[in-house]
């Protein structure tokens, strides 16, 4: 099992929590919740090991394009990229920010 950190920059607000998808069966979770911060801190744990590069990647796509501030916890049971994307792009749908 692997775990990871990463902090990007953040300006918008988030108006709730969000809890997407499912551990288990090849896909994940992700539980995003609201701060008063400046900054995403993402927190991974996968068990699928030697890919952070590919996890810093998409992350960093998707935080770049969503610049929202908060704290966002994924649990992974080897999601593809693409799957990864969709979650996270449905958590920030159900948070809605401004």
């Amino acid at each position: 099992m692997e775990s990871f950190l990463f902090t990007y920059p953040a300006r918008k607000s988030i108006d709730r929590p969000a809890h997407v998808g499912v551990v288990g069966s090849g896909d994940l979770e992700i539980i995003l919740e609201p701060n008063d911060q400046s900054t995403t801190e993402v927190s991974i744990r996968t068990h699928v090991t030697g890919h952070k590069a590919t996890w810093e990647a998409v992350i960093q796509r998707f935080f770049e394009q969503h610049d929202i501030a908060a704290n966002v916890k994924i649990n992974d049971f080897g999601a593809t990229p693409g799957m990864v994307a969709m979650r996270l792009a449905q958590a920030v749908e159900v948070s809605s920010y401004d």
